[in-house]
């Protein structure tokens, strides 16, 4: 099981090709507000993140990740519980 900080280290590298901007990632970042994402990159990087912490994301919780650090304590749940 990976650590809160360890994820939150790898979600970064995942987003990182998404910013368009120098906006500097960190745990308030909104994934759409900010970053700009649009539904497909959210599905890219949802897919991306099963395949790197080797879980299933069950779409349901989708509209509870808004900003990094959302997606990071999920991310942090679903490993502990795979």
């Amino acid at each position: 099981m990976k650590s809160y900080d360890e994820i939150l280290t790898e979600l970064y590298a995942i987003l990182t090709p998404y910013v368009k901007t120098e906006l500097t990632l960190d745990e308030g970042t909104e994934l759409v507000a900010d970053i700009g994402l649009d539904s497909l990159q959210v599905m890219q990087i949802l897919l991306e993140g099963e395949d790197r912490f080797d879980i299933s994301i069950p779409l349901n919780i989708i509209p509870d990740i808004r900003t990094i650090k959302d997606f990071a304590v999920q991310l942090e749940r679903l490993t502990r519980h795979s």
